[in-house]
């Protein structure tokens, strides 16, 4: 079966229809790229026809490419990837040029039109396929997204996209969806003029256009004579000031560990000086570029190839679908108000349940506030808001229960509460409720104590805030059953988030790789490295958030607390007095982190982080003598790298996947890493070992390489057996 089908009609017109066999979304192919060729061809060819629309049978045009088409390009070429690469680019900018060129001669005339019809979503290849068509109709569809997100996973648009969109829009017009990856609806895509028209029906726009198009529409800007770059070439006072501005912002976001951002302005840059044709050469350098380095392969892998993996439900039990209808909701507060809203925004119906019936409200309330942003975006209608808020339940009656397929209790951190509501709901439910847990820090084998029926008790952990965070942690407890577990795999996949599946530990995957990472930072400042370089340093890895501000984010007296449960449970083993020394001051100096205005950093009056509070250097002075860069961020990101490898040596996590793809979306692992597994891979067990002994030397038994490492470091071995491909 073909992905492209061809057709013509009585008016002459000559319709592609995009519509791949086996997939709800089309992504292209090698072999589609050849049918869509072939199909062009035929189309200038056939004089009969006096133009072309290309559309999709489905219900959106295309998602991007198909990200295996890198690797087939790579293994083609055999001892020349690059070469591979390259020569796969360059076929593909000479069909999109068909297109473009549509049969023009030189002096632009003898062309016919060709027009695409985009009936909802448009990604990367899908855009850039419209890009060279002569004019492109999106429907009037809200839900639909238009854009150019390859940046997002490490690349950038090389199928042409870079070099279009940047002489249609200019530099600094180009930049939030070269740049940034950003995805619009299509009236604001036709506003920003990455389309052209919006139409309730585009295919027969289009139609019409192309009968209607004379030889003057079908010519491109940059193919006209006298054709000027919009906002400036870089040797003009103009241009010149936009490319220095986009080189500080890209330098200043990416921290330079970023190829993909450095090689598009590349592209864009030296693009601007030639010919259309040269610069689709340069464009295609830039990206074989970017697809040699091993940052790109990481980041594909774990933020597209892996991460859908695990959504679709790689490491799902064989059991029947176990989707869920109606949802309990125990505990009304930040992270239960928001389980609710997610859900409710996925068709679910929701009890939301709290001890006092106002509490409930509020929670509902938060999922109310949460629905009015989204329609000031322009994102939702009013309509849309009345039918998630209609699927929320507040309510203090547990017999509104009754029904539902899975209940989460999200109350406070108290084994006896936890225990206490755990019983109530089972009186009311049904033996084929799934009863689960969104604890951060308690284990889920002793939680489940409270159950009569242990194999239908589960841990879902959430991040917050629940609506932004794309992560969902598993987890399994001691009896927990496959069902269960199903339950909640299909669950995530209903809220669209990405699951992970761990068993029961203590501070399950992510809170564990966490801490260590945090309480580094803390631990430097005590030993008198200077906070700014403490932050700093973490910022030039990739990481979000320096481990100072992400300790005043998540709350200097949540530390605390923590540490104190923590160590009444350990005791002497405990390990972190010496971070410890450091919080529990600030704790009592009444510095709670930013909810309080106070914590590492200082805070105006609206809670706007101004700058690290002067009074921590005050108590913990800057040595004389300051390490240098490179070894403050490696001790930041082994201290996590070797947690990561001692929750799956301990079984906890069971497959490096889900380590590297919870690690970036969790709590960002230095996206461009790939994750902790993948940095490893990179950097070879060996040398990650060796760069762990000497710091265990200097500074303790948590950098020591765990016994897998160890071994890996000896045979050569990696976690990722394609590591080395990518």
């Amino acid at each position: 079966m073909s992905d492209f089908n061809y057709a013509t009609d009585a008016d002459g017109i000559a319709t592609i229809t995009w519509d791949m066999p086996g997939r709800s979304m089309n992504v292209l192919t090698i072999a589609g790229l050849e049918e869509l060729s072939a199909c062009v061809e035929r189309a200038l060819g056939d004089e009969s026809v006096k133009g072309v629309v290309i559309t999709s049978a489905k219900k959106d045009f295309a998602g991007g490419m198909d990200l295996n088409v890198i690797a087939q390009m790579k293994d083609a070429a055999g001892d020349d990837p690059a070469r591979g690469v390259f020569d796969g680019i360059m076929q593909m900018h000479g069909v999109l040029r068909r297109i473009e060129r549509a049969g023009m001669d030189e002096r632009n005339k003898g062309g016919k039109p060709i027009a695409a019809a985009l009936p909802g979503t448009a990604l990367g290849i899908g855009l850039e396929l419209a890009l060279s068509c002569h004019r492109s109709f999106a429907a009037d569809n809200p839900a639909a997204k238009i854009g150019l997100p390859e940046i997002k996973v490490g690349l950038f648009p090389g199928a042409g996209g870079t070099t279009r969109l940047s002489r249609k829009l200019g530099a600094m017009g180009a930049s939030q969806f070269l740049l940034e990856g950003k995805l619009v609806e299509p009236k604001k895509a036709k506003s920003s003029g990455l389309i052209d028209e919006v139409a309730a029906d585009p295919v027969a726009a289009a139609r019409d256009w192309v009968l209607a198009a004379t030889d003057a529409d079908i010519v491109k800007p940059w193919d006209a004579k006298g054709w000027k770059m919009p906002g400036g070439a870089p040797y003009t006072p103009d241009g010149f000031m936009t490319f220095v501005g986009a080189s500080a912002m890209v330098n200043g976001k990416t921290k330079g560990v970023y190829p993909a951002a450095r090689a598009l302005l590349s592209a864009v840059y030296e693009g601007a000086l030639v010919p259309f044709e040269t610069a689709l050469r340069i464009e295609a350098r830039w990206f074989t570029h970017v697809l040699m380095d091993p940052t790109s392969g990481a980041m594909i892998r774990s933020l597209f190839i892996n991460k859908e993996a695990l959504e679709k439900g790689a490491n799902r039990p064989d059991a029947p679908d176990q989707r869920v209808r109606k949802l309990g909701v125990l505990g009304a507060g930040m992270m239960g108000a928001g389980i609710a809203h997610v859900s409710a925004e996925a068709g679910i119906e929701v009890v939301l349940i709290d001890a006092g019936q106002a509490n409930a409200e509020r929670g509902k309330a938060h999922s109310e506030g949460l629905l009015d942003k989204a329609i000031k975006r322009g994102k939702l209608t009013e309509d849309g808001k009345a039918e998630v808020l209609g699927r929320i339940t507040p309510t203090t009656d547990y017999a509104a229960l009754e029904g539902c397929d899975l209940v989460i209790e999200a109350v406070f951190e108290d084994p006896k509460v936890k225990a206490e509501v755990t019983r109530r709901t089972l009186e009311v439910v049904g033996s084929d409720c799934i009863m689960a847990t969104n604890t951060s820090t308690l284990p889920i084998t002793r939680l489940a104590g409270a159950s009569d029926r242990p194999e239908d008790f589960i841990g879902i952990h959430f991040f917050s805030p629940v609506d932004k965070m794309l992560l969902v942690e598993i987890i399994r407890g001691e009896k927990t059953g496959d069902r269960a577990v199903a339950r909640a795999l299909d669950f995530a996949r209903q809220i669209r988030k990405t699951p992970i599946v761990v068993h029961d530990a203590r501070f399950f995957y992510a809170n564990r790789c966490i801490i260590p990472y945090l309480n580094e930072g803390i631990r430097m400042v005590r030993e008198g490295i200077a906070p700014a370089l403490v932050e700093n340093a973490a910022r030039m890895l990739g990481m979000p958030l320096g481990p100072l501000q992400l300790t005043d984010e998540t709350s200097i007296e949540l530390g605390v607390r923590i540490a104190k449960a923590t160590k009444a449970e350990m005791g002497d083993a405990y390990p972190h007095d010496d971070v410890d020394e450091v919080t529990f001051w600030l704790y009592g100096e009444g510095r709670l982190g930013r909810k309080a205005k106070a914590g590492f950093y200082s805070y105006d009056d609206d809670g706007k982080r101004i700058g690290l509070w002067a009074g921590l250097s005050e108590k913990f002075p800057p040595a004389a003598a300051q390490p240098d860069l490179e070894t403050v961020k490696r001790r930041l990101l082994l201290v996590q790298a070797l947690e990561a490898v001692r929750a799956l040596e301990e079984g906890v996590l069971t497959d490096v996947r889900e380590g590297d793809v919870a690690a970036i979306l969790g709590w960002g692992f230095a996206p461009w890493s790939g994750g902790p597994f993948s940095w490893l891979d990179r950097v070879g067990a060996a040398q990650a070992a060796d760069w762990s002994d000497a710091l265990a030397r200097e500074h303790g038994a948590r950098f020591a390489p765990p016994a897998m490492l160890r071994e890996m470091a000896r045979s050569g071995a990696r976690f990722h057996r394609n590591a080395a491909a990518a």
